[in-house]
């Protein structure tokens, strides 16, 4: 894939979580590692439903802007991004949003840990929230590494949500995915009047764990893992 075709898809991303409402203002940053090393990143101060390709910023792994047109920079948020870069030689892409439903989880300290849908169990297992972290600081990098070795998708407390793939578009369908699963969760409790909704059984579950090689699942997965 050319850089073009690259920058697009971050534009796609940026307007796609907009449109859904997961980021207001300015808030948000996409990024993606390049072939050589280098990333693109969306710049500070700028709403996602506006970011166009001209606007994207090129930086190095020391946050050093390489490329940028005149008056844009990168936001200090993307220091999370650089240490899952750091950490993951699997990431290309990382997505940071506040999706609703999914943050709301994040404020009220309860994990998405419970094992009840089945495509959540395949594609990212259970998400953990991360905590409290100064933004601006190498507080929030540091509050996300001691769960990237086996997710993908982290809640931000009091913040949002952290999400990685493969590629920007994988690590997009990671977040729409934890949405889903915030928003699905959230009504099976309302309707079991605040109860938490049963769990896929054990054995079901190790089975489900396993169809991840034959989807092609990249990426990591806690198995059965608890935060709650």
């Amino acid at each position: 894939m050319n850089l073009d075709e690259i920058k697009n898809q971050i534009c796609d991303v940026c307007n796609k979580m907009w449109q859904k409402g997961w980021v207001a203002a300015n808030d948000g940053n996409v990024s993606v590692r390049l072939e050589d090393g280098t990333f693109l990143c969306t710049p500070t101060g700028i709403s996602k439903g506006f970011i166009t390709p001209e606007k994207l910023i090129r930086i190095t792994k020391d946050y050093e802007i390489i490329e940028a047109e005149e008056g844009y920079r990168p936001s200090s948020e993307v220091k999370m991004h650089l240490r899952v870069y750091q950490d993951r030689d699997d990431v290309n892409g990382v997505v940071h949003a506040h999706p609703p439903v999914a943050t709301a989880f994040a404020l009220a300290k309860m994990p998405l840990d419970s094992y009840s849908l089945i495509e959540n169990s395949i594609a990212i297992g259970s998400i953990p929230i991360a905590p409290f972290g100064i933004p601006s600081t190498d507080e929030v990098p540091e509050s996300i590494a001691t769960f990237l070795p086996e997710h993908d998708v982290i809640l931000l407390e009091n913040h949002g949500a952290l999400s990685v793939g493969s590629d920007v578009i994988t690590a997009y369908y990671r977040m729409e995915t934890l949405e889903l699963v915030a928003n699905t969760v959230f009504h099976a409790r309302m309707l079991l009047g605040g109860k938490a909704e049963e769990e896929i059984d054990r054995d079901t579950l190790d089975k489900l764990f396993a169809m991840r090689e034959g989807y092609k699942v990249t990426g990591k997965h806690p198995g059965y893992k608890k935060y709650s």
